[in-house]
């Protein structure tokens, strides 16, 4: 399995040998789907917040007497269906929406979800991306050069989660070159995930070689 490597300008610079363990698997929708939604769940922070009968204020008195005057009896102005009363079955802040996903299972949606997009023609190889100081002009030239490769026109559209940029490392000077474009994201390979790579349309590998090596060492 092969592939081709481009630098920023948008030209070839030679091929590349993948691995069958990371960009050949077949699509396994219940795997990637477990992971993706229990990935979601841990990102989700409970704001949402309401006070049941034990929390309202007040109501300790009982509001008459049981019997004898022809209203219905009640023990607690803090009953739901009383004006100002608790609320039955609200949303608390209280509960964890958080799941434990296996180390492997979060590592295979991974490989998955990469050969489903390679296999779409989704997943664009850069040899290196060299910016001098960050310049979003010289940025959007690279998105430029990007788009002008065969099945990668997209790239430049003004649509939300267009592209993902995987970098081998933390390079402070390329993420503000890109920080200006909301059609983006960009990140260490190491934090790359099922989320980043479902979310996006494109998905941008600098520095293929080093990237190969570390996906293959968490196959």
């Amino acid at each position: 399995m092969e592939t081709t490597v481009y630098n920023q300008k948008g030209k070839e610079t030679g091929k590349l040998s993948l691995p069958e363990s990371v960009f050949g698997l077949p699509w396994n929708a219940d795997l990637v789907h477990q992971v993706s939604v229990s990935m979601m769940s841990n990102l989700r922070a409970p704001v949402a917040h309401v006070k049941d009968r034990g929390a309202v204020r007040g109501g300790g008195k009982k509001p008459w007497r049981q019997k004898g005057t022809g209203r219905a009896r009640h023990g607690s102005s803090r009953s739901p269906i009383w004006v100002g009363g608790g609320v039955t079955h609200g949303p608390s802040n209280e509960k964890v929406y958080t799941r434990k996903i296996n180390k492997g299972m979060k590592a295979k949606a991974l490989r998955v979800a990469l050969s489903k997009k390679f296999k779409d023609g989704e997943v664009l190889f850069v040899d290196s991306l060299v910016f001098k100081a960050p310049k979003t002009s010289e940025a959007k030239v690279v998105l430029g050069s990007f788009a002008g490769i065969k099945g990668f026109e997209y790239i430049t559209k003004k649509k939300q989660n267009v592209l993902h940029l995987a970098l081998p490392v933390k390079d402070a000077v390329t993420e503000k070159s890109f920080r200006n474009f909301n059609t983006l994201s960009v990140g260490e390979l190491r934090n790359l995930n099922v989320l980043d790579v479902l979310n996006r349309k494109y998905l941008v590998i600098v520095s293929p070689k080093e990237a190969l090596t570390f996906l293959e060492s968490k196959a």
